[in-house]
């Protein structure tokens, strides 16, 4: 396992970590491993929520470029008409 030392760590946040170790019956090294991986966690899921995020934007952009097709073109009924003609049945 990998160490991580920490210079010039201001006195109240040290203080913090004994406490929360305390409280929650852990050694401090347990403690800073907790709040490092809560800390992490959440900015994996803010940066999967930007991406995805992003890829709907980028989605509806390309949905919106999209030029405009009008069936009659292509021989093809109209919708309203194939609708119209179902609920006449």
């Amino acid at each position: 396992m990998t160490t991580l030392q920490i210079d010039n760590l201001p006195d109240d946040i040290y203080r913090n970590l004994q406490n929360l170790a305390t409280q929650k019956n852990f050694t401090l090294d347990e403690a800073v491993v907790l709040l490092l991986r809560q800390a992490l966690q959440s900015v994996d899921v803010n940066v999967i929520q930007e991406q995805s995020a992003k890829s709907i934007a980028e989605v509806l952009a390309k949905i919106r470029s999209r030029p405009r097709m009008n069936p009659i073109d292509f021989g093809l009924l109209d919708s309203t008409i194939l609708i119209r003609d179902d609920r006449n049945r």
